[in-house]
Formats: structure tokens, sequence, C-alpha cells
């Protein structure tokens, strides 16, 4: 016995409603299976559920754009804080500047390892000290760190910064949407549901090939198990 499945992603459950709402034009109002209420429900929802799905698709492809961009400009950001800082600690080995100055940009004088720059917050965060506190020693009248200059490392960390706020945005708009859609296919789901049983209702007493081939025409999907196919 083939037995129906409710569909189990956006597009499809979109689909399904679609082609319930198309029957209303196709059949004589005396052969429709369904009745006026649940159309008149299925055609306001389906609006606001392939609006929301549409903004969702969008969002989450410009996530994904931007994303690759973001990548690499993150990757960039960390290796100039870096290499900055590990050249400030070699100045501070070879005595080139006092280590009580490392101070200045938040590390310990007695201390040579990189501070960890794995998540984002960590560059937002050392990318503005080491930038302040190159700032204030030279302002102090020392001799400016080279190869990378703090000039080349703050273009670096200005771009990643300003593109670490637009995907942050991205995320949310996205997370937005998905937020919504979940809520959406639940009514989706009842909706679709009402349509079926509405449509099997209605050619419940003909033969079993022919309700099937009438109820396909309501968007119902039928599936045959795998003991049942031969």
């Amino acid at each position: 016995m083939p037995y129906r499945r409710l569909p189990n992603t956006d597009s499809a459950r979109i689909r399904a409603l679609d082609t319930a709402i198309e029957t209303e034009y196709i059949f004589p109002s005396e052969d429709l299976a369904l009745s006026y209420r649940i159309l008149d429900e299925a055609k306001t929802f389906v609006k606001e559920y392939r609006r929301v799905h549409n903004f969702y698709r969008q969002s989450f492809a410009e996530q994904i754009k931007a994303g690759r961009k973001y990548q690499e400009q993150t990757r960039m950001a960390r290796m100039y804080i870096s290499h900055f800082i590990q050249v400030l600690n070699l100045a501070a080995i070879r005595k080139e500047i006092k280590p009580e100055q490392k101070k200045l940009y938040g590390l310990d004088p007695l201390s040579h390892t990189v501070p960890d720059l794995t998540s984002e917050s960590a560059l937002i965060e050392w990318g503005e000290k080491i930038i302040c506190g190159e700032n204030e020693r030279t302002r102090q009248g020392g001799f400016p760190i080279y190869n990378p200059t703090i000039a080349k490392v703050k273009v670096h960390y200005e771009i990643f910064k300003e593109s670490f706020s637009s995907q942050k945005t991205l995320r949310q708009n996205t997370s937005t949407y998905q937020k919504q859609l979940v809520k959406l296919r639940e009514k989706a789901d009842e909706i679709i549901l009402e349509i079926w049983n509405q449509a099997e209702q209605k050619f419940q007493d003909m033969d079993i090939e022919k309700k099937i081939e009438n109820c396909k025409k309501y968007g119902i999907v039928y599936y045959t198990r795998k003991s049942e196919k031969k």
C-alpha cells in the first residue's frame, strides 16, 4: 500500500501548496476536493512563506559570498598582528626597546610569546592594543617598528574590522530569517496535512489506483515501500 509523506524542504512545501491552490482554477467548483476556507488560508500563507524563504536564501548566499573574502581578510590581519608582535619581542630581546615598554601594548615584559589570536574577538582586542601601544611609544620618542610598520598593520586591521562588522550583520539577518522559517514550516505542514486529508476524503470510495491518481493532482506525494516495489 503506497503511503504519503509530508514535504521535508521549504521548496517542496511551497510547491505542494502551489499545486493545491492551482486546483481551484483547474477543476469546476462542484468537483473541487478542497474547501474554499483552506484554499484561502493556503493562498495567504504561501505568499508570506515564499517571501521569507526568498529573503533567507538571498541572505545566506550573501553571507557565503562575503565569507570567502572575509576569511582572507581575517588571515591577513592575524598574520600582520602576529608578525608585528614577534618583531616587537625581538626588539625587546636585543634591547632596542626597553622591555617594560611592552606594557604599552598590553604585553608582559618578561614573556616573548604571541597572544592567542585564534578568535575574532582576540584579533580585535590585540589589534587595537598594539596600534595604540606603538603610537604611544613613538610619541614618547621611541623609534618605530619596521617590517611590518604599524601603518601597514593598521590597514589590514581596519579592513578586517569593517568586514567583521558586515559579516556579523549578515549572520544576524540569516539567523532571523531562519528562525522565522522554523515557525512557518510548522504552519505549512498543518495546512498541507489538512489539504491532503480533504483530498483523500473526497476520493475515499474509489479504488486505490484511481484514488491515488486523483489525489496526486492536489499535490500529494505517494511512496512505495521497498518490500512492495516488486
